[in-house]
Parts: structure tokens; C-alpha cells; sequence
């Protein structure tokens, strides 16, 4: 692989200007880790309390935004809380090499896994040279 990656890091300043405009609610950002291979970009965040339902999974013009809300489900009235939930709300620039439709995401107990594979036309191939 080349020393630059095809998942650049999310910058405050980089992302700050694409980022659509937002309601003044208190967002979080996951703990996110992106794995690159030669298959593509693996993404694991960690999003507890937030429902596969709701969560909103996107890529427009290069940009992946995670976007889910958290609720608190735990059954019974809260009697003393040291965790507030809050929206979890994260951009990243990816590149266009990748195959961006045959993306798959997992979320099992609050940890989301998103694979996105390279396009076949980005994979290096082989020639073969043929001596005559």
C-alpha cells in the first residue's frame, strides 16, 4: 500500500465547512477505527444505546456521515444517571475508489461495523507479459 491511506483523518477544520447545518442539540462523536486493506476500509465505531432502526448510514460527494440517535431503554424509573445520552454525529472523507454500493454494515450490541470494498476498476492487477 501507498504511504498515504485512502481514508484521510477527520480533521476539525477539513470537515467543518461540508458539514450540513445542524439543530443546537448536543452531539457526540463515537470512537470510530478505520482499517484499510487491499479489499478496502473496514470501520468500527462504537455507538451504545442507539437502535439499528434509527441509524443513518450515508455517502454524498465523498463524505460518510454517521448519524444516530441514542435513547435510554432500561425498564423503571432512573433514580441517579452518570451517563447522558446524546445524538451521535461523525464525518469522514473517503475516496471515490471505493465501491460505495455494495457496502455492508453490522451493529450488534451497540458496535458498528461498516465494510465498504474497493471498486473492481481501483484494485491493482497483474499483467502478464508474454514473450514471442
Amino acid at each position: 500500500m501507498a504511504d498515504i491511506g485512502i481514508a484521510k483523518r477527520n480533521d476539525e477544520q477539513s470537515i467543518q465547512a461540508r458539514e450540513e447545518t445542524r439543530a443546537n442539540e448536543r452531539y457526540v462523536k463515537p470512537a470510530v477505527d478505520i482499517v484499510e486493506t487491499d479489499d478496502g476500509l473496514t470501520l468500527v465505531a462504537d455507538i451504545p444505546g442507539a437502535a439499528k432502526d434509527t441509524l443513518d448510514i450515508n455517502v454524498d460527494k465523498g463524505i460518510l456521515t454517521l448519524n444516530a440517535p441514542a435513547s435510554r431503554t432500561m425498564p423503571g424509573r432512573s433514580v441517579y444517571t452518570e451517563f447522558e445520552f446524546a445524538h451521535y454525529y461523525r464525518q469522514f472523507a473517503i475516496p471515490e475508489t471505493l465501491d460505495h454500493e455494495k457496502a455492508k454494515a453490522e451493529f450488534i450490541n451497540g458496535v458498528l461495523t461498516l465494510k465498504v470494498p474497493m471498486a473492481e476498476a481501483a484494485k491493482p492487477r497483474k499483467i502478464e507479459v508474454k514473450i514471442e
